[in-house]
Parts: structure tokens; sequence; C-alpha cells
């Protein structure tokens, strides 16, 4: 396994992550000497995660939550290797969760394509989850696929 690229002057490895409504832009920040990236005002350590400037934990306290979005750290084994600021807008808790985990397995994708790539592809999370909102119909009262009743006799 080779080691990943000395960068230059990369302060971080940006990326976008989207669900249904919901999108979350991901920063991979990498840590120099210090061992802290100051973002927004704020210190964060590398293997923290902040999600719209709250720890991760407080926006989605849930177990499975947080095996969800974790998944794409654990699986390329760099849980403490970063610190994540994350902005999410838009959606529902389900959707920004995915987006979150999308966003981050693309991010760290970018960070050294030929170790990672294969191991987020085999899972299915560089995968953009096409599944949108259907639209609504005319003449369905209401619902996308409910039809008007009809009277009878």
């Amino acid at each position: 396994m080779s080691m990943p690229k000395k960068t230059a002057n990369i302060k971080y490895y940006e990326s976008v992550g989207r669900r249904k409504e919901a999108v979350a832009r991901v920063r991979l920040y990498i840590l120099g000497k210090s061992n802290s990236a100051s973002v927004g005002g704020m210190k964060i350590k590398a293997g923290e995660i902040f999600v719209n400037k709250k720890p991760i934990s407080q926006v989605l306290p849930a177990i499975q939550e947080k095996n969800s979005y974790l998944l794409p750290l654990k699986l390329t084994q760099n849980e403490n290797r970063f610190a994540v600021a994350i902005h999410v807008k838009g959606g529902g808790r389900t959707g920004q969760l995915d987006a979150i985990a999308h966003g981050l397995a693309r991010a760290i994708e970018k960070a050294d394509k030929e170790t990672y790539r294969p191991i987020l592809k085999k899972r299915g999370l560089l995968t953009r989850d096409a599944r949108i909102k259907e639209r609504r119909k005319v003449g369905t009262g209401g619902k996308a696929r409910r039809k008007k009743q009809s009277p009878k006799r």
C-alpha cells in the first residue's frame, strides 16, 4: 500500500454529498504539526467532526446514525486522520445523514484515489442515491399517484 502523496499547499479536501433535498458540503482538513485546524473561529482536532459548527454527536446522536456517517472513515481507516467540517442544508434528518455519508466518501476518495476508491465503490458509498420526491400530477387531487374518486351511479 502506497503512502498518500505529499500535498504542497492544499489545506483540505472538499466535496459535496447529496440525498433527496439535502446537500452536505464536506471538508477534510489535513493537519500539520499543530494537530488542529482553525475553521470559522473554531479549533477542530483530528478525529473531530463538526456539522454546522456543532459537534456531530449533538446533531446526530443515535447509534445507527453514528455507524452510518462513520462508515466511509472506518472502511478506509481514517477515523483520526482528518478534522472534518460539514455544512449541511435542506431536506430532513435521514436525507442529511445520507448526504453527509456521501460527501465524506467523495472527499476521502479525493485524498487517495488508487487506495480508497475500490473500497468505497464496493460498498456503494460513492453512488448518488437518485430517489427523489415524485412530482405531483395534474388531476390527482393533491398527491402524485392518487386518482380522483369517481362518483358511482
